[in-house]
């Protein structure tokens, strides 16, 4: 049984409120849902915060009155300053609340700053937007994808959010999933990979039958072409490049990936994904669950040859 947190209001703040979110409890459509639960203001009012972006279902911004719900939805009712919409060809939000944003990365772009790279990167792109509605916002990393792995990543919006998820984070993170295209065909259509990984002075992680991290990871295949194939990959473990260095130590390494041994890059780009990602939130207890499709190329890559 997976560890459960202290449940605390979403909007407990001093005065009034900024946000206030509702839990649907039966299937509605937005506009009626939002007159019956704010039937102190007026339709135009109400209206008024639909035309200006101030309502949002399960964290993404609406602007339509006839959207579905479904019980268990949540409809999100921002008071403060409007935010301006915000839209990145490098990184898209799949939900924001008061203590976390989930994004998806496109591969490329660097999860925090180096020494070479210090704005273009997902933890800047996010940190300007969330000053758009109060320069004092903050965000803070919980996580890394390698600059060339695209997919889910998550960040937190407060110190206590983010000491509480990394704390707890084997008992808070129930499952993360990846898609990969890796060069050629596996002898097993599914297996269970345990290696010890280590780094070397290069930063390059690899398997030792000695010391070393216990790495744990299982995968399925979901298709091959027999030249290459797409791998579910589910992580028991989070080590560093864990999924590329086991790769390559089962000779089939991750395609694009020629710093772990690959041959081709039919992508010119790694091809790794991360597709999924289950966590308990912080603050409500609930689980939450995203995910995304893999890139287009990795299922033409692994489609069938025609004769």
């Amino acid at each position: 049984m997976k560890k459960q947190f202290e449940h605390k209001e979403a909007n407990k703040r001093s005065g009034s409120p900024k946000e206030r979110r509702v839990t649907v409890k039966e299937s509605n459509t937005l506009l009626p849902f939002l007159l019956e639960t704010l039937s102190e203001q007026s339709r135009t009012s109400i209206k008024g915060l639909l035309g200006h972006g101030q309502i949002s279902v399960n964290g993404q911004v609406t602007r339509q009155f006839d959207t579905s719900l479904r019980p268990g939805d949540t409809v999100g009712i921002y008071y403060g300053k409007r935010r301006e919409e915000w839209n990145n060809p490098l990184l898209k939000i799949l939900w924001e609340d008061d203590d976390l944003i989930v994004v998806n990365k496109k591969e490329g772009l660097l999860s925090v700053s180096t020494e070479r790279v210090k704005e273009r990167t997902a933890y800047r792109l996010l940190s300007d937007y969330v000053k758009q509605t109060d320069p004092r916002n903050k965000i803070f990393i919980l996580h890394r994808l390698d600059r060339d792995t695209s997919g889910i990543m998550m960040f937190a919006k407060n110190p206590e959010t983010k000491e509480r998820l990394q704390s707890n984070w084997n008992e808070m993170i129930t499952r993360r999933i990846y898609m990969a295209v890796v060069e050629g065909k596996l002898e097993k259509e599914t297996d269970l990979l345990v290696s010890n990984l280590v780094e070397n002075k290069q930063m390059q992680v690899y398997v030792t039958s000695g010391e070393g991290k216990e790495a744990i990871t299982r995968y399925r295949v979901v298709r091959t072409n027999g030249a290459y194939s797409l791998l579910r990959l589910e992580l028991e473990t989070g080590r560093k490049n864990q999924i590329r260095a086991q790769m390559q130590s089962i000779g089939h390494p991750i395609a694009g990936d020629t710093k772990y041994g690959a041959e081709t890059n039919p992508a010119r780009r790694l091809m790794l994904h991360a597709s999924e990602l289950h966590f308990i939130h912080p603050r409500t207890g609930e689980e939450m669950h995203f995910e995304t499709r893999p890139p287009k190329c990795f299922l033409s890559t692994t489609a069938q040859k025609s004769n």
